[in-house]
């Protein structure tokens, strides 16, 4: 009989997993709730994409305003008002620009959520995008990271 690399490391206890997964939850929020709050107009959340100008005008998750991480501290204020639950995303999942910024806007005070997936998952998911010059697009979802019948997983 084989060993399980699964289980070679057993799972946490009970209430280590509740606390863990609870915690990512609270730092962490994904496009298609993100996109679902955006649609319904849900109000004390704003969306912010943290990338270069150059970034935004190739493409931006449409409702996202623009805020680089490194305008941030000097920007926030003017732009946000202070009890919102801001959201941030940079590209995709191998970059963390969107955790950087998330610390810049805790350091602020803001409440803040990193939308996990980036601007990367936001497309491939077929969601709204708009490029510098307001034209806003949409893709077919890819059927590798969403279900192509709607915009939800029902996760």
């Amino acid at each position: 009989m084989s060993s399980s690399a699964v289980t070679k490391v057993p799972a946490a206890a009970n209430g280590e997993a509740i606390a863990h997964f609870a915690a990512r939850l609270a730092f962490e929020t994904d496009v298609s709730d993100v996109a679902a709050d955006l649609e319904a107009g849900a109000s004390g959340v704003v969306v912010v994409d943290t990338r270069s100008i150059e970034s935004w005008n190739q493409g931006h998750a449409d409702g996202a305003i623009h805020l680089p991480t490194s305008d941030i501290a000097a920007r926030a204020g003017e732009l946000i008002e202070h009890d919102a639950t801001v959201v941030v995303y940079c590209w995709g999942p191998g970059c963390n620009g969107a955790q950087k910024a998330a610390l810049e806007f805790a350091k602020l005070g803001y409440a803040v959520k990193e939308m996990i997936g980036g601007f990367e998952y936001w497309a491939r998911e077929g969601f709204p995008v708009a490029n510098g010059a307001g034209l806003v697009t949409r893709r077919a979802a890819d059927p590798l990271t969403a279900p192509v019948s709607g915009i939800s997983c029902a996760c």
